[in-house]
């Protein structure tokens, strides 16, 4: 179209029409009667803008992908510190497989001797309110805790609650010097009290001066009254030396505890004793000993050999 001046006052006339078509638009509204031509028309333009949508769209994709990609890197790098964190917690490899044969073994004690435990993990060691062998475990009175209660792990005895607070509890060990038991002898069921000697064998004294101690026997917990503050059964140690029989009315024997003081980790505290005695129940089956095989040698005569009576050049 060429530029003259009835194509400038066509152009004008144009857009003043569009104006006052769209004034009217808007006035009206939904009663707009330019409605239905806006409808013709995307009816027939839809179809060309859904495919130029279609077209368009991974590009768009792409461009989303590349803005989110930083969220996602930063959600991985969370994770991994998340994962990082829990394998600290958890330990190695090996340290996690040793507590869980912990907690199984003393699960597996707990069920010999019907006891109900609550399982609690040592946070803390050293002195504490003025006792000399003790630790500290993370469960306390909102635990169901109280004072004079047996701790056990899966070896046998660690001690006694001594103090309790609403989280946390100290625990007595076994090797206190202030620390004292009832005990008695498997099979034979001789009482003695054991005493506590830091980090050496535990003292037992029995009753029965005259009573049959060898070493390699194995003593439990006699129990308490009330089953406070030791329920029966629970496995002490193992007699490792026996003094000389003076004719007195006790006789010292020594004994190896069965838990290591030294590596407690997880414990159970006994809330809930059991029904019966236990008796030997607790203790772990002795390793049975395999005769050590004999050798017979048979000599067989050899044929050459000589008769007897007979000269051997013959």
């Amino acid at each position: 179209m060429r530029d003259t001046r009835e194509s400038r006052l066509l152009l004008v006339l144009l857009i003043a029409i569009a104006f006052a078509l769209i004034t009217v638009d808007i006035r009206a509204g939904e009663e707009s009667p330019v409605d239905g031509a806006r409808q013709a028309a995307a009816a027939a333009f839809g179809p060309v803008e859904k495919g130029v949508a279609t077209a368009v769209d991974p590009v768009a994709n792409a461009i989303g992908a590349v803005r989110d990609s930083g969220e996602r890197h930063n959600r991985i790098a969370t994770l991994e510190r998340e994962n990082a964190a829990l394998k600290a917690k958890l330990g190695s490899d090996d340290q996690t497989r040793s507590r869980i044969h912990e907690l199984d073994e003393m699960l597996k004690r707990a069920g010999a001797g019907q006891y109900g435990i609550k399982g609690a993990e040592v946070i803390a060691i050293g002195a504490a309110q003025g006792f000399s062998w003790t630790v500290t475990i993370d469960a306390g009175s909102k635990d169901g805790i109280e004072r004079d209660m047996t701790v056990l792990n899966g070896e046998g005895l660690v001690g006694r609650v001594a103090t309790v607070g609403p989280d946390t509890a100290t625990v007595v060990l076994a090797n206190d010097p202030d620390f004292t038991v009832g005990t008695r002898l498997e099979k034979t069921g001789e009482l003695g009290f054991a005493t506590g000697q830091g980090d050496r064998a535990l003292s037992v004294q029995m009753l029965n001066g005259k009573a049959k101690v060898a070493p390699g026997d194995r003593l439990v917990t006699f129990g308490s009254r009330g089953n406070k503050p030791f329920v029966p059964g629970v496995p002490i140690g193992e007699v490792v030396k026996v003094d000389p029989s003076r004719g007195d009315l006790t006789r010292t024997v020594w004994v190896r505890p069965f838990v290591g003081f030294s590596r407690l980790d997880i414990v159970g505290v006994v809330v809930m004793p059991p029904r019966e005695d236990p008796r030997d129940a607790v203790l772990p089956p002795k390793p049975e000993v395999k005769p050590t095989p004999t050798v017979t040698v048979t000599v067989t005569p050899s044929p050459s050999a000589s008769l007897p009576g007979k000269p051997a050049d013959e």
